[in-house]
């Protein structure tokens, strides 16, 4: 039982981690067609912005542990809303309409950019921001203690996946989303501005995967390559629940999250192998993911 247990809280954790880190990928494919492989570099923006704000607070101010959480969202949200509008703005935004393809090589080549930017800007040096981590403290559940920011974090994803739902199921903007999702050329000839919805998807999108990274720098050290690392897990969990699917993604992070526990627990050694072999059987039983629609080809 006790084995159960870890494997069951292990895995949420791990899968509220993957959710918010795909949640971003997923929402700007969704909307607008575009793989985007500087989604990892996003993240790693919002990692370092938030470990140097909340770094200089603790360690400089020494002030109130609860605004530092404060300033962990805020800086994600805020470097997410500034990178968004200028990735947009200035380079996706007169690309619309182009190949896919293409785009995902504008965005690989987006993702070096920014890679090199990252350094740039805080150099190669790690940073540490562990008071926001350690300030929650740990909970015991029977045998087994685990810190109460990982709990948390179930809670955030939980939160972001309903919210994000909502807006597009229950909102007058999120009816024009989905319209657009549908037919961009019917809904822009029936008078949806998609040059702005485009804008706003994107950085929103953004600041999904910079919340995620901000989430993250407490737990972990913040250096050079870590937006690469989660890419190729974010793209996972994204083929695993089926591109620009909201649930999807959620299904796939779960099922992603247990699965890596349950190696974790019971063998370590297939703990790398386990998160390509979900996807190779996903994709090999259903190749559009678990909550992927088969689009008909317009002609």
């Amino acid at each position: 039982m006790t084995t159960l247990l870890a494997i069951l809280m292990d895995g949420a954790i791990y899968a509220s981690w993957l959710f918010l880190v795909a949640a971003g990928l997923t929402v700007i494919y969704g909307v607008m067609r575009i793989l985007n492989m500087a989604h990892g570099s996003f993240y790693a923006i919002g990692a370092y912005s938030a470990a140097s704000l909340v770094g200089w607070w603790f360690n400089s101010v020494g002030g109130n542990p609860w605004i530092g959480y404060l300033l962990l969202v805020a800086a994600a949200l805020v470097s997410g809303l500034v990178v968004g509008l200028i990735v947009e703005y200035g380079l996706l935004g007169r690309m619309v309409g182009r190949d896919e393809i293409l785009m995902v090589i504008v965005t690989y080549a987006l993702l070096l950019i920014l890679e090199d930017a990252t350094k740039l800007l805080w150099g190669v040096d790690p940073y540490f921001t562990y008071q926001p981590y350690s300030f929650l403290g740990r909970t015991s559940i029977g045998a087994l203690a685990f810190a109460n920011y990982d709990l948390a974090l179930v809670v955030v994803s939980l939160l972001v996946g309903c919210l994000l739902w909502l807006v597009l199921n229950r909102t007058h903007r999120g009816k024009l989303l989905q319209a657009i999702i549908h037919d961009r050329e019917v809904a822009q000839a029936m008078g949806v501005d998609v040059k702005t919805m485009f804008a706003v998807t994107f950085a929103v999108g953004t600041m999904l995967g910079t919340l995620a990274g901000a989430l993250t720098a407490p737990a972990i050290s913040v250096s050079p390559g870590i937006g690469v690392e989660v890419i190729v897990l974010a793209f996972a969990v994204v083929v695993v629940g089926g591109m620009g699917s909201i649930g999807g993604a959620a299904a796939g992070a779960v099922l992603v999250g247990l699965t890596r526990a349950a190696a974790v627990h019971l063998a370590p050694e297939l703990e790398l192998f386990v998160i390509y072999g979900v996807m190779s059987v996903v994709l090999a039983v259903r190749p559009q993911g678990l909550f992927g629609r088969t689009l008909a080809r317009k002609i």
